[in-house]
């Protein structure tokens, strides 16, 4: 493995992005050995400690020594913030860099692998409304919640899933809060902080819903549910970010209601289906984004390529 010198004009990120189930993390890790580079993860999921099986983080053994950075920095009972990741992803990258060393970024987080290339600033916050907004989640469901963004601000209710209450209360308090839709505060795509470079993997979809299907069935064969009934102990339950992620939810709510973890996997892979979609939509948006077949046999090729080529 090669490092590029420190210094290199040359040196800069790659972000390798797309939809779940695409083979993002497989492609990350190659990228980082052709360059000498090491991943930064931007998987808003992965940030958890004992978030394993349900979020398909790569095990120790098959990283092939490459370091991965911001994988299990968060206890489940902690909220993941879009603004403490911008500021920890950045400070990893700049100091990559400094090292000489190329950070892959990877991730199917479109919101996080934004704040990292783009200059995404955060609105204010008020305790109150925040508050209020809370309570009426609590008793009438996020996907009510949901709905009422959908009215105020379809393009935000797009990129948020209807099941994650705590983003949907957030980019109501900030339509109250500013009178603009949330997603007014988002930037228009420009050039890419650091000069990365971005490249998309999808799959047609109907390989994909099958490839989603394999890897749901696959994960609660691993063991998905003693994970969730291990992390309940640590305070998963309390958890507004975590306890909200897919297959741990329908575990959860399994657990809760009548043990019925066969239908729990299959809300779980059709949730993860609309999610699919949902990624897809939301990267699609950004033309800087190269996007790529992730079933080519020659996709390490062509993503190394694409690298060369791009100015």
């Amino acid at each position: 493995m090669t490092t590029p010198a420190s210094g290199d004009a040359d040196l800069r990120p790659v972000a390798v992005v797309g939809p779940t189930a695409t083979g993002k993390s497989d492609l990350a890790i190659e990228l980082a050995l052709r360059l000498g580079g090491e991943v930064v993860n931007a998987d808003a999921m992965q940030l958890y400690r004992g978030m394993d099986i349900g979020t398909a983080k790569v095990p120790i053994p098959e990283r092939r020594g490459v370091p991965h950075h911001l994988l299990d920095v968060l206890d489940v009972t902690e909220t993941a913030s879009v603004a403490a990741f911008q500021r920890d992803a950045r400070a990893v990258v700049e100091q990559l860099l400094a090292r000489g060393v190329v950070p892959v970024l990877c991730g199917g987080s479109g919101l996080y692998v934004q704040a990292v290339v783009d200059d995404l600033r955060f609105p204010g916050t008020d305790p109150e409304i925040r508050r209020r907004l809370e309570r009426e989640a609590d008793r009438v469901g996020a996907e009510a919640m949901h709905a009422r963004l959908a009215e105020r601000d379809p393009a935000a209710a797009e990129a948020i899933l209807p099941s994650n209450a705590r983003r949907i209360v957030r980019a109501l308090e900030v339509i109250e809060l500013t009178g603009r839709p949330f997603s007014a505060t988002m930037p228009k795509p420009g050039p890419p902080r650091y000069g990365t470079v971005l490249i998309g993997l999808d799959r047609e979809p109907e390989e994909l819903d099958a490839r989603v299907d394999t890897r749901v069935e696959r994960m609660f064969e691993q063991g998905l549910v003693d994970e969730v009934r291990q992390l309940l102990d640590k305070g998963l339950r309390e958890g507004r970010t975590a306890s909200q992620a897919l297959g741990y939810k329908q575990v959860i709510e399994a657990l809760d209601g009548d043990g019925d973890f066969a239908a729990a996997a299959a809300e779980t892979a059709r949730a993860t289906r609309r999610f699919v979609r949902r990624q897809r939509s939301w990267f699609r948006r950004d033309k800087r984004i190269t996007w790529l077949d992730a079933g080519d046999p020659d996709l390490v090729t062509r993503a190394m390529k694409q690298l060369a080529e791009t100015p």
